[in-house]
């Protein structure tokens, strides 16, 4: 999955219709050109499930990215006992979204594939989502609803509330998802400054200390801002696993709240930037008319010399 190690990264501000784009060709024509792969991996005290999620990667990667919340355990000790070239990032911010945030920042490879600490999702299933991006996709999402894909840990409750998630995205923003609350994707690094995530800002002064966008709705804000964009997204079957060790942070009326209000907030700020658009073209319409009508008068008294 990566290029030859004497060769360097595209550069980040290349787009998919460029470089991206003649890098998928180079690939269809010979089979050999392969971009490089940077893995995103946000942790929060998760040094005993590393071991499994690193056993899992697939060894040809251009980078392993750890992006860590400020462990209390040796999550950074195992991180570099097991991968001793893998790059550390601190998050600035509380919550999984920074964390993705952050590690995007960093990236320097051609795709990111975002892949959780706890060991719900396979690694070892990158490969099948590059494939799809190399296939022509902006975005390979990940779907335990379609075949080859699963669950071992969805709870019912989880599993009703994911389909309503996904109607109602879908309904929203005309797009296909089967699987909206999934987060194993895997993108064209050159997308994320579409994305329009803030890694830059300190934390607010609030009781979580958090952005727009720093929690579990990071998923959800990334499809959002994918189909606004117009990117084409394949969804490419995963299955989930148990975590491994530890407790999951994730609730499922808390985290679904979030997930609908994201849905939501992001379509009114959608429509009020178009409201503010087409106010702005309705005023500058007769604005400029009349301005045209008046030069026009002007030469034309001009020429008959009746203006002084």
């Amino acid at each position: 999955m990566g290029l030859r190690s004497d060769e360097t990264a595209l550069p980040y501000s290349l787009t998919r219709s460029g470089i991206t784009e003649e890098l998928i060709m180079l690939h269809a024509a010979s089979g050999e050109v392969r971009p490089r792969v940077t893995v995103v991996i946000p942790t929060l005290n998760e040094a005993r499930n590393l071991p499994h999620v690193f056993s899992r990667l697939p060894k040809d990667l251009h980078e392993i990215i750890v992006v860590d919340g400020h462990s209390v355990d040796d999550t950074l000790a195992v991180a570099r006992r097991l991968r001793p070239d893998v790059r550390i990032v601190m998050q600035n911010r509380d919550g999984k979204g920074n964390a993705l945030a952050c590690g995007f920042a960093a990236a320097t490879g051609d795709i990111i594939a975002m892949v959780d600490a706890d060991g719900s999702a396979d690694p070892a299933e990158i490969p099948r989502f590059v494939e799809a991006l190399l296939d022509g996709a902006d975005f390979a999402k990940g779907t335990r609803f379609a075949d080859g894909g699963g669950s071992a840990d969805i709870t019912r409750i989880r599993r009703l509330g994911n389909h309503f998630f996904s109607f109602f995205f879908n309904v929203c923003y005309g797009a296909s998802y089967s699987d909206l609350c999934y987060g194993f994707n895997v993108f064209w690094r050159s997308h994320v400054p579409g994305l329009d995530l803030d890694v830059t800002s300190p934390p607010p002064e609030r009781s979580d200390g958090r952005l727009w966008g720093d929690g579990f709705e990071i998923e959800t804000l990334i499809h959002v801002r994918i189909a606004k964009a117009g990117l084409a997204v394949t969804e490419v079957p995963s299955f989930e696993h148990r975590r491994i060790h530890g407790a999951s942070n994730l609730s499922a009326v808390g985290d679904g709240i979030r997930v609908l209000r994201t849905i939501l907030t992001e379509r009114r700020r959608t429509r009020r930037k178009t409201a503010s658009r087409n106010m702005a073209e309705v005023i500058s319409f007769p604005r400029n008319t009349v301005a045209q009508e008046f030069y026009d008068r002007q030469v034309a008294s001009a020429v008959s010399g009746e203006l002084e």
